[in-house]
């Protein structure tokens, strides 16, 4: 059996964005307006102050759907141009 190669990537890389409001960089790729993948390393997710809040009301295995303040920094980052939506390219 062939192992497809996996190409999603290549015609939009994934880019760092940092939070307006806690400082977490992840990396950000924008497939549309309304679809975001996000990648989160250990300091992002330290530094995340929503993730917090969300970690001492629900526990360490409490679900964390989105940032709202991380999701804002995004759409500043596509407004400004710093960060590009594949579907616009």
């Amino acid at each position: 059996m062939t192992v497809r190669p996996d190409n999603r990537l290549a015609d939009g890389p994934m880019a760092p964005v940092q939070c307006n409001r806690c400082a977490a960089t992840v990396l950000v790729r924008k497939s549309s307006w309304h679809q975001t993948s996000v990648q989160w390393d250990a300091t992002a997710t330290a530094r995340c102050e929503e993730r917090h809040d969300a970690r001492q009301l629900a526990g360490e295995g409490g679900l964390f759907l989105t940032c709202s303040a991380l999701g804002d920094s995004v759409a500043d980052a596509v407004v400004r141009g710093t960060l590009h939506t594949v579907d616009d390219a």
